[in-house]
């Protein structure tokens, strides 16, 4: 009851602050089912969804004015910050020019060789969202193995996947709870084990029929699980092993450096898949393949024939994205661009950490580059298991609102803040600071 009270007093602090905001989610409500373009921006803690007016690099300012130092940036497509001037001239002088023309444009040479150089791997395509990257790759893991099953992570999120949408749930795979329209069981064709779990890793690539391994190098969608030491090294050599492709999808772990968590760690994917932040927010994704398994893409289809792949869709490639995705990779995601946000990350942490400590709370926080987590839980969870016990929903509720009150914006899924290239010293202190007086009135509320 008591965190009802504070959650009631921050609800009503939010409709008082918030009137255009407000007002305009209940003129949405008439045209937009759910009050908004999609469902899940009504899904943060504020009791209407927060109407957006503009965003200045680590800064977001909404209808009312009201402006916010922004560490949820979008849920990463704004990881280098809002209205990055380079991909706003790109993609400005790319429209004059044509968006798309079914045909690819001198661009897609320099990207090419720019995306190889960074990440490794030699071959590419494109995509529109890492959703649409993911099936691919899981397709042509299919095609090139000839095996049927995919292993994901319980906890997992690779976007608006099918053979993804399951979890574990006493021991057994099962569908995710609330799927709209699910026909087919991908229960049959998908398998999920623990994250971290090496034994139950080996045990499901025992029979052979395991096309693909599918994970994040870091678990991010469950809040953030960090690998074992040791883990990603035992999951190479058992996927090899059985004869299984690796497909590792940075979309989040992009956080972690120029060449994301790949090459801050020497991985060797088979696979690798990146979307939202690497074309500044401008819908586009990119996944890459080793030299041998292009050549295994190239025999599947020889013995498949001609016809048609199930594979790509008309806007994905277009000049356009391919623009702002050799802008961001050219000269907004640098080596100087990451050394910033590592250091503000780094100051993150500190920060939450003091208060955990100042304030005598059972949490932790987990850092990747320059994403960092607030637990619920200390230790920190090592599997997704573990996480759902830590991510009591009015905990996170009412933190949440109570720092949408106080001007910062966090990603509204558990705790995951992002330090931008723009985020300033001065914008950490107030979320650190906001995060202390949310710990003390909890101290208030237990006196």
């Amino acid at each position: 009851m008591r965190l009802e009270t504070l959650l009631a007093r921050e609800t009503a602090r939010f409709g008082a602050e918030h009137p255009r905001s407000v007002a305009m989610a209940a003129e949405a409500s008439a045209v937009w089912r759910g009050g908004a373009p999609m469902h899940w921006m009504g899904d943060w803690a504020s009791p209407s969804p927060i109407f957006a007016e503009r965003g200045e690099g680590a800064r977001l300012i909404d209808v009312d004015g009201r402006a916010y130092d922004d560490f949820c940036l979008g849920d990463t497509p704004s990881m280098f910050g809002h209205g990055q001037p380079a991909v706003a001239a790109a993609a400005a002088q790319r429209l004059n020019q044509g968006a798309g023309f079914m045909l690819p444009t001198a661009d897609a040479v320099t990207v090419g060789r720019l995306l190889a150089e960074r990440f490794g791997l030699p071959l590419w395509q494109a995509a529109v969202t890492a959703s649409d990257a993911n099936r691919a790759v899981i397709r042509w893991a299919r095609a090139v193995t000839q095996r049927p099953v995919i292993l994901v992570f319980d906890g997992c999120y690779h976007g608006m996947v099918e053979d993804c949408l399951v979890t574990l749930k006493d021991g057994a795979t099962v569908m995710k709870a609330g799927l709209v329209g699910q026909v087919h069981d991908m229960t049959a064709t998908t398998r999920v084990v623990p994250f971290n779990d090496l034994v139950a890793l080996e045990a499901a690539l025992e029979p052979g029929d395991v096309a693909a391994v599918l994970a994040e190098p870091v678990m991010t969608n469950c809040g953030m699980i960090l690998p074992e030491p040791g883990f990603h090294e035992a999951l190479r050599r058992l996927t090899r092993a059985a004869g299984t492709l690796l497909i590792l999808d940075e979309t989040h772990t992009l956080s972690s450096g120029p060449g994301g968590y790949v090459r801050a760690h020497g991985l060797e994917p088979d696979m690798f898949v990146v979307g939202k932040a690497i074309a500044g927010g401008i819908p586009a994704a990119v996944w890459g393949v080793t030299a041998e398994l292009s050549a295994r893409m190239d025999a599947a289809q020889a013995r498949i024939g001609p016809g048609q792949s199930g594979i790509g869709t008309t806007l994905a490639g277009n000049a356009l994205a391919l623009a702002a995705i050799k802008t961001m990779l050219a000269e907004v995601m640098t080596e100087a661009a990451y050394a910033r946000m590592e250091a503000g990350a780094e100051r993150l942490a500190a920060g939450l950490s003091g208060v955990i400590a100042r304030q005598g709370l059972a949490w932790s926080v987990v850092r990747v580059g320059a994403r960092v987590e607030l637990v619920f839980a200390d230790p920190a969870p090592k599997n997704a298991a573990e996480m759902r016990k830590a991510l009591d929903p009015d905990l996170l509720a009412a933190l949440h609102l109570w720092l949408i009150n106080r001007g910062v914006l966090i990603a509204p899924f558990h705790n995951m803040m992002l330090v931008s290239p723009d985020t300033t010293d001065a914008a950490i202190d107030r979320l650190v600071e906001a995060v202390d007086g949310f710990g003390a009135a909890l101290k208030d509320l237990a006196a």
